[in-house]
């Protein structure tokens, strides 16, 4: 699972999230921003609030402190194969070195260069090619 911080910054540079069930994400406040919460209709549930904005609603005994959230609240925290296909048509491949690290081809940016990530974990090394990607110019 990828960092909340690293979550955020692939929000922040535009990765859009619409929610379904078995999505994880976080609550960035300093008692919850450790605790991953996964999108269910048995336990959290996509809704409407009263005025028209998405929240998520925690059911059952569960979640027994939290009632519901709006969506802009939360941080989405995307698995390995939502970022590989949030990559798309710029994914080149992925390769897992010697030494355990796994990298990441991609092409990004207005003249379509070739970029790699390393990174010890492969979601880490999508979420940073993803990045790059997002805030190529």
């Amino acid at each position: 699972m990828i960092d909340i911080d690293v979550a955020r910054r692939l929000h922040e540079a535009g990765l859009p999230w619409e929610p379904a069930d078995g999505d994880l994400f976080a609550i960035d406040t300093e008692l919850l921003r450790d605790d991953a919460f996964m999108l269910s209709s048995m336990v959290i549930e996509r809704g409407v609030g009263r005025h028209g904005e998405r929240i998520f609603k925690f059911n059952g005994t569960t979640e027994w402190a939290l009632d519901s959230i709006e969506q802009q609240e939360a941080i989405w925290i995307p698995r390995e194969e939502q970022l590989r296909e949030a990559l798309g048509p710029a994914f080149r491949s992925l390769e897992r070195r010697e030494d355990g690290h796994h990298t990441v081809r991609f092409c990004a940016g207005t003249e379509a260069a070739e970029h790699e990530v390393s990174a010890p974990a492969a979601e880490d090394a999508y979420a940073g090619a993803l990045l790059v990607a997002l805030t190529a110019v």
